[in-house]
């Protein structure tokens, strides 16, 4: 395996590991960020919010956002995790839906959630962000080290015309 796939691997195995991305937005009052739960398809990131929120409504005035994926080291060289940027879209219908599938299948107590909670879900704002770039850091390999890790699908190598 390649240097790219290994660390496409990586970050993968890292999205999947984590809950917890922390979510840069900017709007008319600013920049701000906000920690939000997600689940992650591939490289898509699902996440929810109460559309009265300032990162919500940031999203509204501008869809581009960034976000951040990491533990809580002590240890600058033990330091790994996620850097990216990409467009955020509300999610309506089937792929509200669909969010909310992987949601239930990654946090199960969803699922037999109290009525409050079910109600809660039905009525906040789902989200997927979509990176265009998308950063592996790995302290370890020394500091301030990360890869850029490439997002196309594996199939797209392939002539676009052998795909239509």
């Amino acid at each position: 395996m390649g240097k790219e796939s290994d660390v496409r691997l990586l970050a993968l195995d890292y999205l999947h590991e984590h809950q917890v991305m922390t979510l840069a937005t900017n709007g008319d009052k600013g920049p701000w960020a906000a920690a939000v739960f997600y689940v992650n398809e591939n490289f898509t990131l699902y996440f929810l919010s109460a559309g009265h929120t300032r990162h919500a409504q940031n999203i509204s005035a501008s869809n581009r956002a960034a976000a951040a994926i990491h533990e809580d080291y002590e240890d600058w060289p033990a330091i790994k995790g996620i850097q990216l940027e990409g467009d955020v879209r509300q999610l309506r219908g089937s792929k509200r839906q669909h969010a909310l599938t992987l949601y239930q299948n990654k946090y199960p107590f969803i699922k037999g959630a109290v009525p409050q909670l079910r109600m809660s879900l039905a009525k906040v704002n789902w989200y997927c962000l979509v990176p265009d770039r998308l950063y592996f850091i790995d302290n370890s390999k020394g500091l301030g080290h990360r890869d850029l890790v490439d997002l196309r699908p594996p199939f797209e190598s392939i002539d676009k015309n052998m795909r239509q």
